[in-house]
């Protein structure tokens, strides 16, 4: 299966869900804190899935940033001229 229908297949089990849910909350109420809870997760679930779906449909291109390549070569010693090595003091010695 593609991940297209993957995402048709979950879209559809998650709309039974809400329809339960809200059957649900005809029959014991939606006052209790456990019912708003599911009514809660239910709905970020489906705002998940509609993510999921955005993700899915956007070129491959666009999935993966572009690679920086940082070298091996070691750090021009310049740079750090004007710092101390933290934790360890000043290189030239206790200020007085």
């Amino acid at each position: 299966m593609s991940v297209h229908d993957e995402l048709t297949s979950v879209q559809r089990h998650l709309e039974e869900v809400l329809r339960s849910v809200g059957r649900l909350e005809q029959q014991i109420g939606s006052a209790g804190l456990e019912m708003r809870r599911v009514h809660v997760d239910a709905d970020h679930l489906r705002e998940s899935v509609a993510l999921l779906r955005e993700a899915a449909d956007k070129p491959a291109t666009q999935k993966r940033p572009d690679l920086v390549t940082i070298p091996d070569t070691p750090y021009d010693d310049s740079l750090w001229v004007d710092t101390d090595d933290e934790g360890l003091g000043a290189h030239h010695g206790p200020e007085h």
